[in-house]
């Protein structure tokens, strides 16, 4: 660490030993499938992080960590770094002569499913926006259903792992959350372009 800013490796070695802390702490005390445990964690550790800001401390820890997360990329980490981690961890396991069996099905639900639920979740919450008090513009609702619509495909190969399923439906399932994040990338850029009115 210098000059009070966390560094990329350490920001790399920050999330490296918290996954390993609470992989441990899932596995020791909670119990949870390993996705939902880390997910739960993780989120009780933003919210704790939220609080901290909000009481204005001035702590040097608090005052990089703050620093460290706005100068991140996350555009550029997650579509150009992270998702291609995702899709590779998904793609090994995934049993590719069954999947070419399954691929109309698996081809429309990536597709369609994406598409239909997107939709729903924008047109929902543009509607349920207004009453609030906190009207959200219907092109910029889309851009978050289109953000929530994609599935994880190592969550979703890992609940498969736990839960007895018919072979044609594992299929279907980890095809469709391996092309569904596909989809959902393309969707969603295409999405704040439209609502940025091509400034994006």
């Amino acid at each position: 660490m210098t000059a009070g800013v966390l560094s990329f490796l350490d920001i790399v070695a920050l999330l490296l030993v918290l996954s390993a802390g609470f992989g441990w702490l899932n596995q020791r005390f909670l119990g949870l499938p390993g996705s939902i445990g880390l997910l739960s964690m993780g989120l009780v550790s933003s919210l704790l992080l939220v609080v901290v800001d909000m009481l204005e401390t001035d702590e040097p820890l608090n005052r990089s960590l703050i620093a460290a997360v706005g100068a991140i990329d996350f555009q550029s980490a997650v579509l150009d770094g992270l998702l291609a981690f995702l899709l590779f961890a998904g793609a090994l396991h995934l049993d590719i002569s069954r999947l070419r069996g399954r691929a109309w099905p698996v081809a429309l639900m990536a597709t369609g499913g994406t598409l239909l639920s997107t939709f729903v979740i924008g047109l929902g919450l543009g509607m349920a926006s207004a009453p609030l008090g906190y009207p959200l513009p219907l092109p910029w609702a889309l851009v978050f259903g289109g953000l929530i619509s994609r599935t994880d495909p190592v969550a979703v190969l890992g609940t498969l792992k736990v839960v007895q399923v018919p072979a044609s439906i594992e299929t279907d399932m980890s095809g469709e959350s391996l092309f569904n994040d596909g989809v959902g990338v393309v969707l969603f850029a295409l999405l704040v372009i439209l609502a940025a009115g091509g400034e994006a």
